[in-house]
């Protein structure tokens, strides 16, 4: 039965992961693409919540109120116009490896992910970026007279779209169309290479907690499915961590079974608990059963990174398709063209504890 779901499975993925990087992807409800362009009047910008913010020019300080947007700033180079960011941005081995002085700079952020208004403020910021956990607060902002925008990507589509609207607001149009180019050409790659055979496995992607998963409304689901597996929580539609039952994922039985490095437990934990010791991916966990890579930031959710984590699963999936050479080499040069890091292959190929 799991062989002749997986085959079913094959062209629809296929299908609907190149339609995806094509660029012709479903935009999530509500949030329409970002647009820049500019006027004698300044820079007219389209957020991710579709309010139109108008800067007079290039935003010189930038307060970043989340890590998806202070990754994509650095990504971006633009790490000097950062004036304050996230609560406990000191736990980001990327700040500490390509940035150490964002550190320094105030939190502006609580840990709950609010921002704190008056403290944002108080920095005399040209630019405020909110998350969409924070869009709320936008009218707080406006009320100041301070320019803000806020990024809500749900897709592939989206992200890119949230690149292209950083990259307007503080001048750095090219470095951002040559992030949103290099990952189209490599998950394009991948989900090619990857779409020409018909083995296909079976994927549970375990989240925050064990017996949570992405289901087909999440960003995780696109990427097992450009990378050449099957989903197996893929009758979920939420946007958001599922929970699921013990018994569930005993039936889905799945051929590997990856956990986010932001888990709430160990890998240890589930090897020693018996009630996991059943599962297939368990009798081969050498290979089957691994953390993605997070020596340097999570892989699996959309970010300046997310290329590198299609190619590490890719090459999980489909070795022979995606070799380990190709993973490590490109990952090696995406740091140093776009962080200013250089990256050993040991901290690329820490994925098991």
């Amino acid at each position: 039965m799991k062989r002749i779901k997986q085959r079913l499975a094959f062209v629809l993925a296929a299908a609907l992961a190149l339609m995806l990087l094509a660029g012709c992807g479903p935009q999530a409800p509500g949030v329409p693409s970002s647009s820049g362009g500019g006027e004698e009047n300044g820079i007219v910008l389209t957020d991710q919540a579709g309010r139109e913010v108008v800067l007079p020019e290039s935003a010189g300080r930038v307060v970043s109120g989340a890590y998806l947007s202070t990754s994509v700033l650095l990504a971006l180079g633009a790490e000097e116009r950062v004036v304050g960011l996230e609560d406990q941005a000191d736990t980001r081995t990327l700040y500490q490896m390509a940035a150490p002085a964002l550190l320094e700079l105030p939190a502006v952020s609580a840990a709950d992910g609010t921002m704190d208004v008056e403290a944002a403020a108080a920095l005399e910021p040209d630019l405020v970026i909110l998350s969409a956990q924070q869009a709320a607060q936008a009218e707080a902002f406006d009320a100041l007279e301070i320019p803000c925008i806020v990024l809500a990507p749900e897709t592939l589509d989206d992200f890119w779209a949230a690149v292209t609207l950083l990259g307007a607001a503080t001048g750095t149009e090219e470095r951002a169309a040559a992030l949103v180019q290099y990952q189209r050409g490599i998950m394009e790659s991948v989900t090619t290479r990857c779409a020409e055979t018909e083995e296909r496995p079976s994927v549970y992607l375990a989240g925050p907690e064990f017996l949570s998963t992405a289901g087909s409304g999440m960003y995780q689901n696109v990427l097992i499915e450009l990378c050449g597996g099957v989903n197996a929580a893929a009758e979920y539609t939420d946007a958001a961590w599922t929970e699921i039952s013990l018994g569930e994922l005993v039936s889905w039985d799945p051929d590997r079974i990856y956990m986010v490095s932001y888990a709430g437990y160990t890998r240890d934990d589930i090897m020693n608990d018996e009630r996991f010791s059943a599962l297939s991916a368990m009798e081969h966990h050498e290979t089957d059963f691994l953390v993605f890579p997070s020596a340097i930031e999570p892989w699996d959710t959309l970010s300046p990174s997310m290329a590198l984590g299609a190619l590490w699963l890719g090459n999980q999936l489909h070795p022979d398709m995606i070799p380990q050479e190709e993973y490590v080499t490109e990952a090696q040069v995406f740091y140093r063209d776009f962080f200013g890091i250089e990256v050993g292959a040991e901290l690329l190929l820490s994925h098991g504890g």
